[in-house]
């Protein structure tokens, strides 16, 4: 009785190359992006690998063939493997996860709509010379609705038409026609399902950073750092410089109040007596206008239509100023945040 041994599967050797490597790439490099293929034209891709030359590594390959080399460069595969669907291509780089997600999303381009496509955007027919001689190519623009009209040897269109809205899908006769007319408007661009940065899994949604918005929270946040810096006299030379000027106001302040008179406070005591003899004085006529005060007070002048306003927006960002300026605020967050 002979017993039949299953042979054992040969793994092709480009297999096994592919999968050499690899795993030699995800060895060399800490920073790699997977990217959806699904629908991005083959000549595009080309481009891109030229843009990105030097930058960017790029390769496309099996699913099974990128997990297996993942596994042998010792990577954690088990949060990986739900992105190895479809048709992918791994990007290897030494730049951060975050400068190549935004290096990506800076390439776009522009491609011809196919039959069957759904549109994302309003589809015009510009008003002018197509360049097409009349033939029956005029029954193409006749069933989409555009009016033309024949000018020497040439199809002219008599306005810009709407062929196509958001939503539709794309009729063989319209993706004939824009192919025709030179008119690519389908905007296609890398979609990067994740990216992983030393260990780090970052999805793709997040990789597009808005810099002009983190840079008015970092400032911010400065701002509020250096206010509370000054408040509580953070032992800083430069904030200190600001908390005592702070303190010094606020010196001032108490001693016009409390009416402490010295050769440096003399003047505000002084002024705060007189605004507040004036506002009594003002306050008095109201109820013995006999005797003559309202003569003593100062006149109000006379403001234009809307000056006034203008005037008080002035004097708030004048104490805005005084609070804090930009070359303290500058100054002074270099000293606390090194």
């Amino acid at each position: 009785m002979s017993i039949s041994v299953p042979r054992a599967k040969r793994i092709p050797r480009w297999k096994m190359e592919e999968v050499e490597y690899l795993a030699k790439l995800f060895k060399q490099y800490s920073v790699f992006a997977i990217a959806d293929l699904t629908g991005f034209p083959t000549s595009q891709l080309q481009r891109l690998r030229k843009k990105l030359y030097k930058k960017v590594v790029m390769r496309v390959s099996k699913n099974k063939l990128i997990l297996r080399a993942m596994r042998n460069a010792g990577i954690d595969t088990s949060k990986l493997e739900k992105y190895l669907t479809g048709q992918n291509m791994i990007m290897f780089t030494d730049l951060n996860a975050f400068e190549l997600g935004m290096l990506l999303d800076k390439y776009r381009a522009n491609v011809y709509y196919k039959p069957g496509e759904v549109t994302d955007k309003e589809i015009v027919i510009p008003a002018g010379n197509t360049g097409l001689s009349p033939g029956p190519i005029l029954s193409t623009f006749s069933k989409l609705k555009i009016p033309t009209r024949v000018q020497g040897n040439a199809i002219v269109v008599a306005k810009d038409t709407v062929v196509a809205k958001p939503g539709d899908i794309v009729s063989e006769e319209l993706a004939s026609l824009l192919q025709r007319l030179g008119i690519a408007l389908k905007e296609v661009k890398i979609k990067v399902k994740i990216a992983y940065d030393n260990g780090v899994i970052i999805p793709g949604d997040q990789l597009v950073l808005d810099l002009e918005e983190y840079e008015r929270d970092l400032m911010n946040a400065h701002l509020d750092a250096l206010k509370l810096g000054s408040e509580i006299a953070w032992p800083v030379p430069k904030v200190l410089e600001l908390s005592l000027t702070k303190a010094i106001r606020q010196a001032y302040m108490l001693a016009a109040e409390a009416g402490y008179v010295t050769p440096d406070t003399a003047e505000y005591v002084f002024r705060q007596a007189i605004m507040k003899a004036l506002a009594l004085a003002a306050e008095v006529s109201k109820y013995a206008p006999e005797l003559g005060l309202e003569e003593a007070l100062p006149k109000p002048e006379k403001r234009e239509e809307g000056k006034e306003e203008e005037e008080e927006e002035a004097v708030e960002e004048e104490e805005e100023k005084e609070e804090v300026s930009e070359e303290e605020l500058a100054e002074g967050l270099g000293a606390l945040f090194g």
